[in-house]
Order: C-alpha cells, then sequence, then structure tokens
C-alpha cells in the first residue's frame, strides 16, 4: 500500500530501495544521504508519477532506518519542492519542478541561426599568459593515503577545533548574528573579525592597526597575488629571496616583473647595497620559506633602512608567525616600520584549517584603500558568513587554545625530527630554525633529491625535492623539505628509517 493506501507494485519499491544498497556513511547525517539518494531516483525517473511513494513505516522498515527520519526527509522534500503532499493519500513526486530540473533545452530556431564554425576553437591562440606553464610544488591529491607523509602546508585535524568551529559556524547562523552575513558586503569585512584581528593578533606580532588598515583575503596567497598587482607591471624589478616562495615568484613572474633573487642563509635572506633600484622586495623572515631559518634582528632594522634609503615596498609574508618553539617571538618587520612602506601578509587558517582559506593584510590606509578597490573586482569580499564565524571562534579563545596545542604537538615532533635526522640520516644535514611545521635538509652531493623523491613515493613516503625552489640555473640539486605537521608522531620514526634505507641504496648505485 502508498502512503495514503494506494497500491504499488514491488518492482518499483526494489527500483527505490536499490539506490541504498550501499552502506551510509557514518561520518555524514543520515537524513542529507537520505534526501539526496532519493532525490537520485527521483529525478532517474524511477518512480511513477501517478503513485505515492511509499508510506514512511514502509520505507523506513526498507532502508533500515527510523519512521520519524523519513517522515522528515519527505518534509524537506515537499519544502525544496521534489515532492506535493496530498491529504489521506500520501506524498507524490511534483511533476512540474521534476520536469524544470530535467527539461532544459536550446530552442531549435535558435540552432538552425547559429552558424556552423569551420574552425575547431583553440584556446591557446587566444590566451595571453598561460599558468599552467608555471613550475609549481607538485602536491598528491591522495597525499593522505601515503604511509609516511611528510608534506608541507597540511596539518593533522584537531578534532577539539573541528568541534569548536562546527559550534562558530551554528552560532553565526543564528538570528544574532545572521544580518551580518545574509547581504552583500560590497567592499566592507567583518567589522567584529576586524576587531578580533587588532586586539588579538596585531599584539602578537609587535604593532597596533586602524580598522582601515586592515582587509581580510582569501587566504596569505591571495594577499600576495592582490599586493603583487598594485606594485608590479612589466620591466619592474622585485627582488625574492633564493631559494624562496615558488608562488609567488610565479605570481611576480606573470605579471612581467624582474626578479632578482638573493641568497639565503641561517640569518635569513642577505641584505646590502645589492637592494638598490628594486621596487618590491618579497620576504618570510618569520620562517623563511622553504628553509624554515628565522630572519635575524640585525638584517630585519638594515632591511627596513635600506627600504627607506632605497624607496621600495617590503612584502612581508608573515604566514606561520604562531609557530616558534625556541626562544621569544620576534616583531614583524611592519612593528618597526616608521614610513608606511611594510605590507604585512598574514594567514588566520594556515595553523588552524589550511583548506579554510582566510587571511588579512595589514598595511598603510592608503595602500590598503586600493586593495579594498582591487579586491572589489575580484571577488568583493571573502565569505561574511566564514569572517563572522572566524570572528566568534577569536573572540571565545578558541583559536588561542588551538595555537597552544598546535605549539605543543608540532614543539615535540620539531624536537623528535631533528633527533631522528640525525640517527637516520647521519650523511644529511639539516638547518637549525627555532620552529615553524617543516626542516630543510641538504642531501648527499651526489644525490638527486628528484629521484629520490620519485623512489621514496613508491614505498609510501611523500618529500618535497628543493630543486623547484630555486631561481638561478647553477641550483643546488640535493635539497630536500620534510613537513611533519600532517604525519602522525609514531609514524615519523618509522619514516625517517625507511628514508634513510632508499638514500643508502640511491647512493651506492
Amino acid at each position: 500500500m502508498g502512503s495514503g493506501g494506494t497500491p504499488f507494485g514491488i518492482a518499483e519499491i526494489q527500483m527505490l530501495t536499490s539506490y541504498f544498497d550501499t552502506p551510509f556513511d557514518p561520518d555524514r547525517r543520515l537524513q542529507h544521504q537520505i534526501q539526496e539518494r532519493l532525490i537520485e531516483a527521483i529525478l532517474d525517473g524511477i518512480w511513477p508519477l501517478h503513485e505515492p511513494l511509499p508510506a514512511t513505516r514502509v520505507f523506513s522498515r526498507q532502508i533500515n532506518v527510523s519512521r520519524n527520519t523519513v517522515a522528515i526527509v519527505y518534509e524537506r522534500l515537499v519544502e525544496d519542492g521534489y515532492l506535493k503532499s496530498v491529504s489521506r493519500r500520501g506524498y507524490f513526486i511534483n511533476e512540474r519542478h521534476v520536469r524544470e530540473q530535467l527539461n532544459i533545452r536550446v530552442d531549435d530556431h535558435a540552432k538552425e541561426i547559429l552558424p556552423r564554425s569551420e574552425h575547431p576553437f583553440d584556446p591557446d591562440a587566444l590566451l595571453v599568459c598561460r599558468y599552467s606553464d608555471q613550475e609549481n610544488i607538485l602536491k598528491p591529491a591522495d597525499w593522505q593515503s601515503f604511509e609516511y607523509p611528510f608534506i608541507f602546508g597540511q596539518l593533522a585535524p584537531d578534532k577539539t577545533s573541528v568541534a569548536r568551529w562546527r559550534d562558530c559556524i551554528r552560532l553565526a547562523g543564528t538570528a544574532q548574528h545572521a544580518p551580518t552575513w545574509i547581504g552583500d558586503l560590497v567592499d566592507r569585512d567583518d567589522p567584529m573579525l576586524i576587531d578580533q584581528i587588532i586586539r588579538r593578533m596585531l599584539p602578537q606580532r609587535g604593532f597596533r592597526a586602524d580598522p582601515d588598515e586592515i582587509l581580510i583575503t582569501v587566504g596569505a596567497q591571495n594577499a600576495l597575488f592582490m599586493a603583487a598587482h598594485l606594485f608590479c607591471r612589466p620591466g619592474v624589478r622585485v627582488d625574492i629571496e633564493e631559494p624562496g616562495y615558488v608562488d609567488a615568484r610565479n605570481i611576480f613572474q606573470a605579471l612581467g616583473a624582474r626578479i632578482r633573487p638573493h641568497r639565503v642563509d641561517s640569518n635569513g635572506m642577505r641584505v646590502g647595497d645589492e637592494l638598490a633600484g628594486a621596487r618590491l622586495v618579497y620576504v618570510t623572515p618569520g620562517h623563511q620559506s622553504p628553509t624554515n631559518v628565522t630572519m635575524s634582528m640585525e638584517r630585519r632594522l638594515r632591511l627596513l633602512a635600506q627600504a627607506e634609503t632605497q624607496d621600495f615596498i617590503i612584502l612581508e609574508d608573515d604566514y606561520e608567525h604562531e609557530l616558534n618553539f625556541v626562544g621569544a617571538q620576534k616583531p614583524s618587520l611592519r612593528s618597526f616600520d616608521r614610513t608606511g612602506r611594510v605590507i604585512h601578509v598574514a594567514s588566520l587558517s594556515k595553523a588552524l584549517f589550511p583548506g579554510l582559506r582566510l587571511g588579512f593584510i595589514a598595511a598603510d590606509r592608503r595602500i590598503v584603500s586600493e586593495l579594498r578597490a582591487l579586491r572589489r573586482l575580484m571577488y568583493r569580499h571573502p565569505s561574511a558568513l566564514d569572517q563572522r564565524a572566524m570572528a566568534i571562534f577569536l573572540s571565545e579563545g578558541h583559536y588561542d587554545s588551538h595555537i597552544r596545542r598546535q605549539r605543543k604537538i608540532l614543539s615535540q615532533k620539531w624536537k623528535k625530527i631533528f633527533r631522528l635526522i640525525e640517527t637516520h640520516l647521519p650523511a644529511c644535514e639539516a638547518t637549525v630554525t627555532t620552529g615553524g611545521s617543516g626542516v630543510w635538509i641538504r642531501l648527499p652531493e651526489e644525490t638527486r633529491a628528484m629521484e629520490l623523491q620519485d623512489l621514496t613515493a613508491r614505498h609510501g613516503i611523500l618529500i618535497e625535492a628543493g630543486d623547484i625552489h630555486y631561481l638561478s640555473p647553477d641550483k643546488p640539486r640535493n635539497r630536500i623539505r620534510l613537513g611533519f605537521g600532517a604525519i602522525v608522531e609514531e609514524k615519523m620514526e618509522p619514516g625517517i628509517r625507511l628514508l634513510g634505507e632508499l638514500l643508502t641504496k640511491s647512493t651506492q648505485r
């Protein structure tokens, strides 16, 4: 019998229940999964339009869920237009809505008047820039399937922070907060998030700012892209670190800038009169990318003095400020800036959830004004809902608690990985750092990092060859980076031991 007593065929019910043969995912809400599968069945047309869907007690028994769960799903499908409820008869498929979903057709007359092209479309002939030709760090999408994922830029999930973020998202959706994100903010940002950044994050970086000196971005990467668009054009000189952050270099080169690299040592980028003539100098002073060394105070002050005397902008990428484990946190370059020449770029999500993609820029208000106008042309503003959730996350102290947990976990891994390298990779030299989530390693001279990367991947070890980080043609070929943020601590020792064994075999060939 149907929902309201109408007979229906066994074959139809079997067809419908076949969509539920695959087990439900325990990590997802059951109601959503049932709703998705029912919609798929409806759009596939397996249920007669003139027959009511199975009664809730019948259908719930067929797919082994509670009757109340099915009733809730049916009502949601009524609200969404897929079903219609008929008194005393049950739930029927809403034929009009389904036809609207399926019958989107191009008018035959329009097809007749469209000219047939005799030339195949060739987008390459029209492109003004081929971003896909740029060299990039290759990170496999299935990195989590590697037994030993020494991948940089990823973190092991923090269940406590995930739960608290979920609570903040839920709170942001309440009547109290919803008015702040329902409408288009145009070119503005969430004032609560700006206030939290000024009060909670900037003091840890050693400087203050007014609200009109802060701009929210879709991560630190987006901040670099926008800043580059303000100050780069063909022929403009941009000075960078060598080795350095690949995608920053790619951004500058795509805009036609002339790139001049400066060597990095244990104190960060070397700073001197050779910076004369630069329009923009890009640095990662907190944890240099990719070596993870911290720029010394002497060099920070000298770089700022050079910026004033040589008249250039400093683009400070402080993507991992919170993760120092040795000594006090060093103040940012922005904290010593007297003239407004430092554009400070920070990530709100890298140490929390890298996929969240939230960051900010702190800079002279005149620069921020231009960046705001540019951002409006690109995407107006980052998700206002995410901004409000992050503001709540900060205000309730969850971010500070998360950073304390991350520092504790990563500092343990940081100490451990240096011990393991000394034990299992005695022929290698690890660059000494004050923290971070990765380590830069010099392999034996005869070793080729790219070949080692391919070899280790076949044995479940994910490492990163360092070649890509160099611009100079005479770059060293024996550098690798090991990230330890994502790998569980118990896997580090067997992973490094196996890496050492594979390295020994590769050098003996």
